[in-house]
Protein backbone atom coordinates (compact mmCIF):
# COMPACT_ATOMS: atom_id res chain seq x y z
CA UNK A 1 0.00 0.00 0.00
CA UNK A 2 1.54 3.23 -0.15
CA UNK A 3 2.00 5.45 2.42
CA UNK A 4 -0.83 6.72 4.58
CA UNK A 5 -2.28 9.98 3.40
CA UNK A 6 -0.73 10.20 -0.43
CA UNK A 7 -3.36 8.09 -2.05
CA UNK A 8 -4.78 10.26 -4.99
CA UNK A 9 -8.15 7.40 -4.23
CA UNK A 10 -9.98 7.61 -0.74
CA UNK A 11 -13.21 6.19 0.35
CA UNK A 12 -14.95 6.45 3.39
CA UNK A 13 -17.46 3.71 4.32
CA UNK A 14 -20.64 4.43 6.73
CA UNK A 15 -22.58 2.12 8.44
CA UNK A 16 -25.81 4.60 7.83
CA UNK A 17 -28.24 1.64 10.14
CA UNK A 18 -26.85 2.79 13.24
CA UNK A 19 -25.18 6.09 12.21
CA UNK A 20 -21.17 5.29 12.78
CA UNK A 21 -18.07 4.70 10.21
CA UNK A 22 -18.08 1.01 9.45
CA UNK A 23 -14.50 0.39 11.42
CA UNK A 24 -12.76 -2.69 10.29
CA UNK A 25 -14.21 -3.04 7.29
CA UNK A 26 -11.82 -5.29 4.76
CA UNK A 27 -12.10 -3.81 1.43
CA UNK A 28 -9.43 -4.50 -1.67
CA UNK A 29 -8.57 -2.53 -5.13
CA UNK A 30 -8.56 -3.99 -8.34
CA UNK A 31 -7.39 -2.55 -11.99
CA UNK A 32 -9.33 -4.16 -14.97
CA UNK A 33 -6.27 -5.59 -17.51
CA UNK A 34 -8.50 -4.81 -20.60
CA UNK A 35 -6.37 -7.04 -22.96
CA UNK A 36 -7.30 -10.38 -20.59
CA UNK A 37 -10.54 -9.60 -19.20
CA UNK A 38 -9.29 -10.26 -16.08
CA UNK A 39 -9.10 -7.96 -12.51
CA UNK A 40 -5.96 -7.32 -10.86
CA UNK A 41 -5.59 -6.72 -7.32
CA UNK A 42 -3.76 -3.88 -6.67
CA UNK A 43 -3.90 -3.67 -2.60
CA UNK A 44 -6.16 -4.28 0.30
CA UNK A 45 -6.83 -2.82 3.39
CA UNK A 46 -9.06 -2.20 6.62
CA UNK A 47 -10.90 0.37 7.15
CA UNK A 48 -10.07 2.96 10.93
CA UNK A 49 -12.42 3.80 13.23
CA UNK A 50 -12.99 6.88 11.45
CA UNK A 51 -14.46 4.47 8.29
CA UNK A 52 -11.49 5.26 6.38
CA UNK A 53 -8.75 3.59 4.63
CA UNK A 54 -5.36 5.66 3.46
CA UNK A 55 -2.96 4.41 1.40
CA UNK A 56 -4.77 2.62 -1.38
CA UNK A 57 -2.54 3.75 -4.08
CA UNK A 58 0.03 5.70 -5.15
CA UNK A 59 0.08 8.04 -7.37
CA UNK A 60 2.89 6.71 -9.68
CA UNK A 61 0.41 3.58 -10.05
CA UNK A 62 -2.68 5.34 -10.56
CA UNK A 63 -3.03 4.52 -14.50
CA UNK A 64 -6.19 5.28 -16.75
CA UNK A 65 -7.94 2.25 -16.40
CA UNK A 66 -11.25 0.68 -15.09
CA UNK A 67 -11.55 -0.27 -11.27
CA UNK A 68 -12.64 -1.83 -8.31
CA UNK A 69 -13.34 -1.27 -4.85
CA UNK A 70 -14.93 -4.70 -3.02
CA UNK A 71 -16.06 -4.17 0.20
CA UNK A 72 -16.67 -7.18 1.99
CA UNK A 73 -20.01 -6.28 4.16
CA UNK A 74 -21.10 -9.42 5.23
CA UNK A 75 -18.00 -10.43 7.20
CA UNK A 76 -18.38 -6.50 8.41
CA UNK A 77 -22.07 -7.17 9.24
CA UNK A 78 -21.37 -10.88 11.10
CA UNK A 79 -18.64 -8.90 13.25
CA UNK A 80 -21.36 -7.09 14.86
CA UNK A 81 -23.53 -9.76 15.04
CA UNK A 82 -25.88 -9.37 12.51
CA UNK A 83 -26.88 -10.54 8.97
CA UNK A 84 -26.72 -8.50 5.58
CA UNK A 85 -28.09 -9.43 2.43
CA UNK A 86 -25.18 -8.25 0.40
CA UNK A 87 -21.93 -10.61 0.97
CA UNK A 88 -20.06 -8.08 -0.67
CA UNK A 89 -20.44 -4.91 -2.93
CA UNK A 90 -18.37 -3.99 -5.80
CA UNK A 91 -18.55 -0.26 -6.80
CA UNK A 92 -16.47 -0.61 -10.62
CA UNK A 93 -15.89 2.95 -11.93
CA UNK A 94 -13.46 4.66 -14.41
CA UNK A 95 -10.28 6.74 -14.18
CA UNK A 96 -9.59 8.78 -17.54
CA UNK A 97 -7.34 11.61 -15.40
CA UNK A 98 -5.18 10.26 -12.84
CA UNK A 99 -3.79 13.49 -11.77
CA UNK A 100 -7.36 14.31 -9.98
CA UNK A 101 -8.09 12.90 -7.12
CA UNK A 102 -10.57 10.98 -6.14
CA UNK A 103 -13.25 10.14 -3.46
CA UNK A 104 -15.29 6.74 -3.24
CA UNK A 105 -18.04 7.31 -0.19
CA UNK A 106 -19.91 3.63 0.55
CA UNK A 107 -22.87 4.59 2.75
CA UNK A 108 -25.04 1.06 3.74
CA UNK A 109 -27.02 -0.59 6.15
CA UNK A 110 -27.69 -4.14 6.01
CA UNK A 111 -30.41 -4.16 3.35
CA UNK A 112 -28.96 -1.10 0.80
CA UNK A 113 -26.29 0.98 0.26
CA UNK A 114 -24.88 3.66 -2.29
CA UNK A 115 -22.43 5.34 -3.21
CA UNK A 116 -21.08 8.69 -4.99
CA UNK A 117 -17.84 10.43 -6.81
CA UNK A 118 -16.86 12.82 -3.63
CA UNK A 119 -14.36 15.44 -3.16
Amino acid sequence: MAAAGSSPLTTHVLNTGDGVPAARLALSLHRLDSSLMVWNMLSVGTTNNDGRCPGLISQEALIPGTYKLRFETGSYWAGLGQTSFYPYVEVVFSISDPDQRFHLPLLMSRFSYSTYRGS
